[in-house]
């Protein structure tokens, strides 16, 4: 995609790793300022040290108080990319309350907090402002598919209550992605071959894929796209 994002200013969330590590990558050479946010701060230095124009945060996003702290710091914004959300590999009758907690807190809970201090920032600059969030379209884990499935509704609304201002929100709900860390651990056949066998396409995603999407919706390509959760799946939810 021929895209520029010359003297936008982007935040990535969930920035040190996989997907968003990319996103952030790819941002920053197409001319984009970017403020990589992710709690480890030592890949963070990583990816500094491989882009040394991205700006880090270290922060804990689940940390409300902190997180509005940091984030109403900032300039003026004109793009966010809510990528923070791992998986948590339980079946519904073994899954635990600590482990929701945790699957809520940050798919859920600190996405909401950040959209809502980078809309705060769009209103206050009056900027045009993007936001993608990074969903699924995996079925089969239920606590984080529950996650995942608050974070395409919230979108739908902040689509209709944030639009009259200007500002597009939109999701991309991969299937598996192929990332070095195999978070989801579809590195186990017995997991992988039955929604293999079963997708169209026949493969499973590339960070490259949803890089791609991720950048055409933030883009002025995509300027009359809001509210929209866009499968990128090889037609799995097609069956």
């Amino acid at each position: 995609m021929e895209a520029s994002f010359n003297n936008k200013t982007a935040l990535v969330v969930g920035a040190s790793q996989g997907t968003g590590r990319e996103i952030a990558k790819q941002l920053a050479s197409y001319g984009a300022k970017v403020i990589a946010v992710s709690r480890s701060k030592d890949r963070l230095g990583t990816l500094q040290k491989q882009v040394p124009s991205i700006q880090i945060i270290s922060l804990d996003i689940t940390n409300w108080n902190e997180t509005e702290k940091l984030l109403s710091e900032l300039g003026p914004v004109d793009f966010l990319v809510n990528n923070a959300g791992p998986a948590v590999l339980e079946a519904i009758l073994d899954t635990t309350e600590q482990q929701l907690d945790f699957t809520l807190d940050i798919n859920v809970k600190a996405l909401i907090n950040t959209t809502r201090l980078i809309a705060k920032n769009f209103l206050q600059h009056k900027t045009p402002g993007v936001i993608v969030n990074l969903s699924s379209s995996i079925s089969n884990l239920s606590a984080y598919i529950a996650a995942k499935g608050a974070v395409d509704a919230y979108t739908r609304a902040c689509a209709l209550e944030l639009g009259p201002h200007n500002i597009r929100i939109n999701c991309v709900n991969a299937t598996i992605i192929l990332t070095e860390t195999d978070e989801l651990g579809y590195e186990d056949p017995s997991m992988a071959t039955p929604l293999y066998e079963i997708t169209p396409l026949k493969r499973f995603c590339k960070i490259q894929d949803v890089v791609d999407v991720t950048l055409y919706l933030l883009s002025d390509q995509s300027r009359m796209i809001t509210g929209v959760c866009l499968p990128v799946d090889g037609g799995f939810l097609a069956i």
